[in-house]
């Protein structure tokens, strides 16, 4: 039986998959495994707080993590190492 996600936990798998390189939003969903409607929000949020930026490729759209994000992201990855949660 696999444990349910916190939030933030899936906010950071969000944040590292970005930042290994995965930009587009369908791509994200997939290695997240996220549901589209739950993903859209999560990103409008990380865009909102500046951590995420989004740019319009005709149709598509394409994120890219900030410097603020890769902060955070460093930040709470170090935090959870020293609070494992079992």
């Amino acid at each position: 039986m696999t444990s349910k996600r916190f939030r933030l936990e899936i906010y950071l798998d969000v944040l590292k998959t970005i930042k290994k390189g995965t930009c587009k939003p369908t791509r994200i969903m997939y290695r997240t495994n996220l549901s589209w409607n739950p993903l859209m929000k999560i990103l409008d949020s990380l865009e909102r707080q500046g951590l995420v930026t989004v740019e319009k490729d005709g149709k598509h759209k394409i994120y890219d993590i900030t410097e603020k994000g890769k902060n955070v992201l460093h930040y709470f990855s170090e935090a959870m190492e020293y609070i494992k949660v079992t």
